[in-house]
């Protein structure tokens, strides 16, 4: 038996993974609002801004698609751990050049890239803690993946304004401390109260041990993830709606700290237009986690889509900062229940074994497009102006959503997976067949 299922129906391992997200998500807010403020402010140009972010997203389409293996092989809480400390010191180093030698624009494009490729796998890892985790607690996995998400919400509700505030008070800088302190704070609470699951580790063969037979074994696994997806037809629906949406939600997260500058012109507004998105965010998350499990999760996930995209439009007349606080609430309300539900939906179908795998490969697949969608707003806004590049993407997020309900394999998300029932019962000693979700058709 191992460290998870004697902790029975505890929810302290649980409770402290969700506590350590909450820290570290909170500083990634920070420096989520930081860097294109920095570079705003410094260069003055749209354009370098979403190079910048642009270079933020591609590490985790590298470390997705890399990392996830490496997360099964290590395992999920010594990555989390190792992935927050290496965090800690690239995040650190941008504070720390930029107060003594000075920092060069290369130089902090580095240090973003390194920072997202180490955090990556961090986030992978604790991901695929938390069915296992639902498990000890004895709580649906609806429940916990909405409690969860609201811990993301909460932080962007809490985190934005406040990272406005220490920016306008103080600087950018500051903010970055915050986030370097916050990795070493998560990590030491995953190494002190989280449990690390005792899995079977991979059979390789006899000379596995050679630098060559490990680098194959290593792709070998990296395949079952890929191939994994590749036959769940529900899965690969998901992944492939999820990397077009998240293209232009690159362009829309570009396009926030350009309007807040330009119409606004302060970061404590940019920070309350993330806080109201954050609080419509966590009302309906809250929600979902009552009754979630009561809903229609096809209809839930698109309607709620369709909601958020249509409340770009608003911000197109650049309304008094009451009314844009509104509409960015009410586009958080659409956002709340879609993270859960796709959380749920591929933790019940992917099996224990190959959740680092397959995990890391959805994350890459979803981010493959955001460097292009962040470099591209940059650039359009500077071509045709930021308004009319917010009208376009509206219109192109609305059209996507609206089409998801003609994707057939997205009614297999209110079919009850062959893994719901066993899921909070598993001995994770146990290796599962994924053959179940083969003969069905995921963030």
């Amino acid at each position: 038996m191992n460290q998870l299922q004697r902790t029975g129906t505890s929810r302290i391992p649980l409770l402290a993974l969700l506590a350590a997200n909450a820290v570290s998500m909170t500083g990634n807010v920070f420096t989520l609002i930081a860097i294109p403020w920095f570079v705003l402010q410094s260069t003055g140009s749209a354009s370098q801004t979403g190079l910048a972010s642009a270079v933020a997203a591609l590490p985790f389409i590298i470390a997705g698609l890399f990392g996830g293996t490496l997360v099964d092989r290590v395992g999920f809480q010594r990555m989390s751990i190792i992935s927050d400390l290496a965090s800690s010191v690239t995040t650190a180093l941008i504070p720390l050049l930029h107060l003594t030698i000075g920092i060069e624009f290369w130089q902090l494009l580095t240090l973003v890239f390194l920072g997202g490729l180490l955090d990556t796998p961090g986030t992978t890892a604790r991901a695929s803690l938390l069915p296992d985790l639902a498990a000890a607690a004895g709580m649906r996995l609806e429940r916990v993946n909405a409690i969860e998400q609201t811990v993301q919400r909460g932080s962007y509700m809490l985190g934005a304004p406040l990272a406005g505030i220490v920016i306008a008070a103080t600087s950018t800088t500051a903010a970055l401390w915050f986030n370097a302190a916050s990795f070493i704070v998560s990590a030491g609470i995953v190494l002190l109260l989280v449990p690390a699951a005792e899995r079977k580790p991979a059979v390789d063969a006899p000379d596995a041990g050679q630098p060559g037979n490990l680098i194959q074994r290593y792709f070998a696994d990296l395949g079952d993830g890929l191939r994994f997806i590749r036959r769940d037809s529900l899965i690969l629906a998901i992944a492939a709606g999820v990397a077009v949406t998240n293209f232009l939600d690159a362009m829309v997260t570009l396009i926030y700290p350009v309007y807040a500058e330009r119409v606004f012109g302060s970061a404590f507004d940019l920070g309350l237009l993330m806080a109201a998105f954050g609080v419509g965010a966590v009302t309906t998350t809250l929600i979902f986690a009552a009754i979630g499990h009561r809903l229609r999760r096809r209809e839930t996930y698109i309607g709620c889509f369709v909601l958020s995209s249509v409340m770009l439009f608003p911000l197109a007349l650049t309304p008094p900062l009451l009314i844009c606080s509104v509409a960015m609430a009410l586009k958080g309300v659409g956002a709340g229940p879609l993270n859960p539900i796709l959380m749920t939906v591929s933790q019940q179908r992917i099996p224990a074994e190959l959740r680092g795998r397959v995990f890391g490969v959805l994350t890459a697949l979803s981010w493959i497009a955001i460097p292009a969608g962040r470099l591209g707003a940059g650039y359009l806004i500077e071509w045709i102006g930021l308004i009319p590049t917010l009208v376009a993407v509206g219109c192109a997020y609305v059209i996507t959503t609206l089409s998801f309900w003609l994707m057939p394999a997205l009614h297999q998300m209110n079919v009850p997976s062959p893994r719901m029932e066993s899921t909070m019962t598993v001995n994770m000693n146990t290796p599962r067949s994924s053959s179940a979700t083969l003969a069905g058709g995921r963030d």
